[in-house]
This record gives C-alpha cells, sequence and structure tokens, in this order.
C-alpha cells in the first residue's frame, strides 16, 4: 500500500471511532456513540466507511436491551499488514504481522563488522526484499514499515544520528527505505519501540504511564505517559543507561564515568566477575556465562548477579522519583537472569522508594521476550494508521 494511505484515516472523528472499536471491541454503534458523545447518524456515517474500507467489519448480534439485538463491530486484523525491523548492532530482524501483531513471516540476518552506512542499509533492505518475497500476503495491504535501531535517532527525519555499537552516524533510513519499497516508514529508538511495543501489545490493560526498560548490550529505556511515547526536546529522553549512578566509576563508551550501562550490561556483569572474582582465564566470559555459573550453584557468581539486581534497583528508584510512572517493564538479555537479579530489584525499590504507594510501583519482566522491540517496530505503523493524538 502507498503512503497516501494513512490519509483514510485522518478524520478526527474517524480516529476516534476507531481507536474506541479498537480498545473496546466487541462494540455496537450504539454504544460507541454513548462513550464518545458523537451523534449516532456521525457513528453509522464513519462505521460505514471503515466497513468499506475493510478496517473495521461486523460480527454476529450482541445482547438486547430490550428492542433489537445490535451488530457488534470489530477491527479486521487481517486487513492490514506491517513489517517490523530491529536494527540491532549485532543482527538485523525482520517480520511481518497484521494488524493484532500475528507473525506471519520472519527473518534475521547477520551484521558483519566493520560496516558502513551504505552496507548498513543494505542489510535492511535485504532482509525486508526477502521478507516481502516469501510472503503471500498482497503487497497492496502492507501499510509501511517501522523501524527501531539502537542509538540516537532523529525521529522526525528518520535518521540514525549515533549508532555507537555500530561506529556509524547519521544513516538515512527513511528516505533510503521509502525510496526502495515506495512504502511509509517510521524509525524510532530501539528502547522506545520496546516500550510502545509493551503498550500495544503487552496485556497491560488501562495503564497510562508506563516505562519500559531493555538491558543487554546497553541499556535503554521507552516512556509512555499518557498512553503517548515520550521523546523528549531531541530526542533523548529514556536515556537511562547515561544515568551517572558512580562519580568515580568506569568510564562509558559516552565518555562520562559511572553510567549505568557500566555496571549492568552483559558485559559489564562480565568484567565485574572478572575483577571481583580474580579470574586468572576471563577473557572469554560473557554475562551469559556468569548467568549459567550461577545457575549451577557457584556462590561468587550468585552474589555477583545479586548485586547486579541492587544497582538495576538504585537505577530504577531514580525513575520512579522522577516520573511516577504506574508500571515498568524489564527486558532485554540479562533480564534472563531474573531468578537472581529480580528478587533484588523489587527489595531495593521497596526499601529505597520514599513513599508506601511509589514502594508497590508494580515491576515485571516483559511477555513478550526478544519480539518486544520488534513488535514496538509494528507499533510505529499503528499509531499512524489509527492516527492517535496527543
Amino acid at each position: 500500500m502507498q503512503r497516501g494511505t494513512f490519509q483514510l484515516m485522518k478524520s478526527v472523528n474517524k480516529s476516534i471511532i476507531l481507536n474506541k472499536i479498537r480498545t473496546s471491541e466487541p462494540i455496537s454503534r450504539a454504544q460507541i456513540a454513548k462513550d464518545t458523545t458523537l451523534t449516532p447518524p456521525t457513528v453509522s456515517s464513519i462505521v460505514k466507511e471503515l466497513i468499506d474500507q475493510g478496517i473495521v467489519m461486523e460480527s454476529e448480534l450482541g445482547k438486547s436491551m430490550g428492542g433489537r439485538k445490535p451488530t457488534m463491530l470489530h477491527i479486521n486484523s487481517d486487513a492490514y499488514y506491517v513489517v517490523g525491523v530491529d536494527a540491532g548492532p549485532e543482527t538485523v530482524a525482520c517480520m511481518l504481522t497484521n494488524l493484532s501483531g500475528e507473525v506471519f513471516e520472519r527473518i534475521s540476518s547477520k551484521v558483519i563488522k566493520p560496516t558502513t552506512n551504505t552496507k548498513f542499509l543494505a542489510v535492511i533492505k535485504e532482509n525486508i526484499q526477502k521478507i516481502l518475497h516469501t510472503s503471500p500476503i498482497q503487497s497492496e495491504k502492507i501499510i509501511g514499515i517501522g523501524v527501531a535501531m539502537h542509538g540516537v535517532v532523529n525521529v522526525k527525519d528518520g535518521v540514525s544520528q549515533i549508532a555507537p555499537n555500530l561506529g556509524l552516524s547519521n544513516i538515512p533510513i527513511k528516505q533510503e527505505l521509502e525510496e526502495a519499497f515506495g512504502l511509509t516508514v517510521r524509525v524510532e529508538n530501539d528502547a522506545r519501540a520496546m516500550a510502545l511495543g509493551e503498550s500495544w501489545f503487552g496485556g497491560h490493560g488501562g495503564v497510562h504511564s508506563m516505562v519500559a526498560v531493555n538491558i543487554g548490550r546497553g541499556v535503554g529505556s521507552g516512556i509512555i505517559i499518557n498512553k503517548q511515547l515520550y521523546h523528549g526536546a531531541e530526542d533523548i529522553a529514556g536515556e537511562i543507561g547515561h544515568m551517572t549512578i558512580d562519580i568515580n566509576g568506569p568510564i562509558c563508551d559516552c565518555g562520562n564515568p559511572g553510567c549505568l550501562q557500566t555496571f549492568i550490561t552483559g558485559t559489564a556483569i562480565a568484567d565485574r566477575a572478572q575483577s571481583k572474582l580474580a579470574l586468572e582465564n576471563g577473557s572469554n566470559l560473557t554475562g551469559k556465562k556468569v548467568f549459567e555459573r550461577a545457575q549451577h550453584g557457584e556462590r561468587g557468581y550468585i552474589e555477583l548477579l545479586q548485586e547486579t539486581g541492587i544497582i538495576i534497583g538504585i537505577g530504577l528508584i531514580n525513575l520512579i522519583h522522577l516520573l511516577n510512572p504506574e508500571k515498568i517493564v524489564l527486558g532485554g538479555g540479562v533480564m534472563k537472569g531474573e531468578k537472581f537479579i529480580f528478587p533484588h530489584i523489587k527489595d531495593t525499590i521497596k526499601q529505597r522508594a520514599l513513599t508506601s504507594k511509589a514502594k508497590e510501583t508494580e515491576i515485571t519482566i516483559t511477555n513478550l521476550g526478544d519480539d518486544a522491540t520488534l513488535l514496538g517496530a509494528v507499533a510505529l505503523l499503528l499509531v499512524e494508521l489509527f492516527n492517535e493524538r496527543q
């Protein structure tokens, strides 16, 4: 589907009705009118347009309240499809989903380093081309491509300004992909994309404020306020990994000492194990291997992961005191060690939070697993399609 598709959804009333159906399905026309204060004729007219466009469908009759049984309305999840891309520093992964996030195709490939802007873009294009070529979905039903990119992203222009783990800068992702595929393209920081994926697909119900924190090779977060993704003035909101924890701590990749990510990434955990446990052959140690040795009952590694949980908890306390979110969702490779880490995160928050309510801030591990960021990339297009407004 070409880039003009989204103009179908640009009516404010249409957006209100579409989102009401999405969040309350199945729902009747009469209930939509009641809940939105739009007139019944307006609701009926717009619903007819949405049915004609294929994005809304009718189902069996609902319960009668004394008169004729109402026809119920649903979003037609298979009306359109989206390509989601997780452009990570090691792997580029792609998936094709419908509007409900059901996955129909997926593919991934390694990023060979060192690389250049041109080579990196070529890997992304090759994966998208493969997924489009192998899918039986009609091309006109594909509404766009969402890209989750690590580092600093200029969201408006779709440019990766700084990709530190690739050593690249100023990658024109949006321009290149729109020219190559003729589809709407949206680009977002990967941690913020993860937060959006959690908001749309994570099963968090009516939560209005939430922070999703991704802890893996780096540490980033995405902030949801009033169900909207928050970017900040210069698109760097959520850079929790560069929150200073120790002014005399290790030097971070950003050049500052003692950033949170110098303590809790997989690499940082391995480095701390090497230092604390005085390992003779620690050069091949990884965060994953630390977790495996903890699983085997080795006390030093267990205590190291427990300490990691305390440090993460301190970082989250800063978030709680600054933003006071209803919920914090944790994801990323490091949280696969939740058995040892998670209890100490929760204990630290209960010990340090200012108020009794803050001590009870809900902290969970993502239910979306490794797909959280990819589904967030998909959601970038759904926000556009459903025309959600601040």
